[in-house]
């Protein structure tokens, strides 16, 4: 079955330079030109993938994301912003979304953003075997996508998974955040590291006791990040 990417932007030439572009490589788009009706599409379609500009009429883009994760929505959400709207792009990032492009994009480098965050783990994260981690009161399960601590549920995203996922497989070894931005996140990231950074804060709000102090999600200070087993 083709994979439904929803764009929620409202310059109408984008929305067609998107669509002819994309429907070649086998999606199937549907486009809304306004925050408002693009929550309700995303309600009604359960899109594969959101691509959502940060400059809307009415409500914005990253109230939009806002609203999209408060509904409990795991969808990957592809961030399209303006070169000059840096502090949007973190502030997207913090509310939920999976990445972020900058205008003007080619579309080959988007194309490729749109398949590696569609990727679940299901199909990139494989268990060789192994059904979940288990670490004191922390439990991943690779089958239901489920990660309980002291037997709750923690609602994370797609991306906070994959993340815990990867570095929990590979206990007490330190990752570079260019090593987790290939492994994680399947492709190059130009150097931009702030990806990397907000994610593990993201993680470690939902993960740690005290996210000031971890004791998961590590940090080794000039090399990178490690998830520790010492609890």
């Amino acid at each position: 079955m083709a994979k439904v990417i929803l764009i929620i932007e409202d310059e109408q030439t984008i929305v067609d330079i998107l669509k002819f572009h994309l429907e070649r490589e086998g999606f199937v788009c549907h486009g809304a030109g306004n925050g408002l009706k693009g929550l309700r599409m995303a309600a009604e379609l359960n899109p594969d993938l959101i691509l959502l500009d940060i400059m809307l009429p009415g409500i914005d883009g990253l109230e939009v994301c806002k609203r999209i994760r408060a509904q409990g929505s795991q969808t990957p959400v592809i961030m399209l912003t303006a070169r000059e709207e840096e502090e949007d792009k973190v502030f997207g990032l913090e509310l939920g979304a999976d990445d972020y492009v900058t205008k003007p994009f080619a579309m080959k480098e988007l194309i490729a953003r749109i398949k590696a965050n569609m990727r679940r783990s299901a199909a990139g994260t494989g268990t060789g075997g192994e059904n979940a981690l288990r670490y004191g009161g922390l439990t991943i399960d690779f089958n239901s996508m489920d990660v309980k601590k002291d037997g709750k549920s923690l609602e994370l995203s797609q991306k906070e998974f994959d993340l815990l996922v990867f570095m929990a497989k590979q206990p007490n070894q330190v990752f570079s955040r260019d090593e987790l931005m290939e492994n994680v996140w399947n492709y190059e990231y130009y150097g931009d590291a702030r990806t990397v950074d907000v994610t593990v804060r993201r993680l470690r709000e939902k993960l740690e006791d005290n996210p000031a102090e971890p004791g998961y999600i590590m940090t080794r200070r000039g090399a990178g990040y490690f998830f520790s087993i010492n609890n």
